[in-house]
């Protein structure tokens, strides 16, 4: 049902589907509660959005803090995005470094990350749909980020389109993790 990929983070997972394709379209499954609670991973989805962004535009890196914080599987309904993950964990092994991810509606594949992480992705077709399943409920006081150029991502983009609050964000030096 699922091929489970390992990211180099421990705990963050490229999850690809099986895709049924014929000539009306295709078909994806993106999420069994059976099997996700099988492989270890959270099946408590509290809420789910989306967003559309236009070629270039980079969103994040965002997460919120405990006890708001939230496992989170994310994937790309329509275009591609260059989505990247930082581990704010700081007893992790992996803590402060990242790793980057095509997420593609074609491809369908997707990426699951846990509690501790900062999440945000760089649109790389003219319009891109993420989908986000979160395992807690948005928290405005508990929501935070780190500067997306701060954390030694390549995003592949000289010239991004990033809001004024992703620019205001601090950077990663400037953080101090709640993440333990």
């Amino acid at each position: 049902m699922f091929d489970i990929r390992e990211t180099g983070l421990p705990g963050c997972l490229e999850i690809k589907p099986v895709i049924r394709k014929d000539e009306r379209g295709f078909f994806i499954k993106t999420f069994h509660a059976e099997k996700f609670s099988e492989l270890g991973l959270s099946t408590e989805i509290r809420e789910q959005y989306y967003s559309s962004s236009k070629l270039g535009v980079i969103r994040g890196l965002h997460f919120q803090i405990p006890p708001h914080d939230h496992d989170k599987l994310v994937y790309c309904l329509r275009g591609s995005v260059l989505d990247a993950v930082v581990d704010l964990r700081r007893s992790s092994p992996t803590f402060g470094r990242h790793v980057t991810l095509q997420l593609d509606a074609e491809a369908g594949n997707m990426l699951y990350i846990p509690k501790g992480f900062a999440h945000g992705f760089c649109a790389t077709s003219e319009d891109s749909i993420m989908v986000y399943n979160v395992t807690s409920v948005y928290a405005p006081d508990h929501d935070m980020g780190i500067l997306w150029n701060s954390a030694g991502v390549n995003w592949q983009n000289a010239a991004p389109i990033v809001s004024d609050r992703d620019a205001a964000l601090p950077p990663m030096a400037d953080f101090n993790s709640p993440f333990a």
